[in-house]
């Protein structure tokens, strides 16, 4: 009976074939890690639709943000101008520097603080666009209010020097307005009544200018609620006042010219503290003097101005 014998290939042949069963491992491993590198950038330059819409509303959100931002940067001016107004009011009235007004409303900032952090992200930029929305809708207004009064003065001609249309006093900075035209609460009687003219707290001996050009139509000197005071024509149914002055350089049926120096500010008559109350009649009627500054401010100056008589001030008279 013959024997078989089973054949192995030499060591050779079993080495190759190690070998190249190696070398294939090694190709799908590379093959395998280049489909991955490939795979990833494809999905790092190409965002899938829902990536896409992502960062387009992130790109819309952070445009938004931004003009928000600078609205209220807007806003920041007008505040930190109504806090130098009221500084302003203190050091007049006792003659001291006035108190850290910061400290004083922290209690209140931190209340605010307290609420908006309960608010959600989509909240507060809900509140924060209706406030400027507000905001905006009264700048717009006051804007084309300013446009609509140079149109009259430009058809007036020559006639616009005799148009109240400077400030009585020099406000350079817009702190010194401390009352407007409107309902205030009156200082002595602490009752609601009309205040028919602007009040500006300034030091007593401070200058006061005619708005216009005209003719010094009275001259009150004696005893009365408004203390001394000058009322001057400038014709075309203007007039205006000027009270509680310390002094008065003009008299009676006197030509005087915008500019012209008049008198000093002062404390006589009833009056709280040292003020100029000044007013404007057109046609017998007391009107707003905010509206007759257009000479003297520009566009912008002009509706912050506007926004400080809107924020609800207390009369000195």
């Amino acid at each position: 009976m013959s024997r078989i014998y089973k054949k192995y290939p030499p060591s050779e042949s079993r080495r190759g074939r190690i070998g190249r069963a190696a070398g294939s491992a090694i190709l799908n491993v590379v093959a395998f890690g280049g489909m991955l590198v490939v795979c990833y950038l494809l999905f790092s330059l190409f965002d899938t639709p829902a990536q896409h819409a992502t960062r387009s509303e992130n790109r819309s959100l952070e445009a938004e943000y931004a003009a928000i931002e600078a609205r209220y940067d807007t806003v920041a001016l007008v505040l930190d101008n109504v806090i130098e107004r009221d500084k302003n009011v203190f050091r007049i009235l006792f003659e001291s520097e006035p108190y850290d007004f910061k400290e004083s409303a922290i209690e209140s900032r931190l209340d605010n603080y307290d609420r908006l952090s309960g608010l959600s992200e989509s909240e507060l930029y809900r509140e924060m666009t209706e406030r400027m929305r507000r905001l905006e809708k009264g700048q717009h207004h006051t804007v084309g209010l300013f446009g609509r009064i140079n149109a009259v003065v430009d058809s007036v001609g020559s006639k616009a020097n005799n148009i109240p249309a400077i400030q009585p006093v020099i406000n350079k900075e817009l702190t010194l307005l401390t009352a407007s035209y409107g309902m205030r609460i009156h200082p002595f009687y602490k009752s609601l009544a009309s205040h028919q003219g602007v009040d500006y707290t300034v030091p007593v001996g401070s200058r006061v200018f005619a708005t216009a050009d005209g003719t010094v139509k009275e001259v009150k000197t004696r005893k009365t609620t408004s203390g001394r005071t000058i009322v001057i024509n400038h014709g075309g149914g203007y007039e205006t006042q000027y009270s509680h002055l310390s002094r008065i350089d003009v008299k009676r049926g006197q030509k005087v010219r915008r500019g012209d120096i008049i008198g000093l500010t002062g404390n006589s008559g009833l009056s709280l503290s040292p003020h100029l109350h000044y007013e404007v009649r057109f046609n017998g009627m007391r009107v707003d003097p905010i509206h007759y500054f257009f000479m003297e401010l520009s566009p912008e100056e002009y509706q912050r101005i506007m926004e400080i008589a809107q924020s609800g001030m207390q009369s000195f008279d």
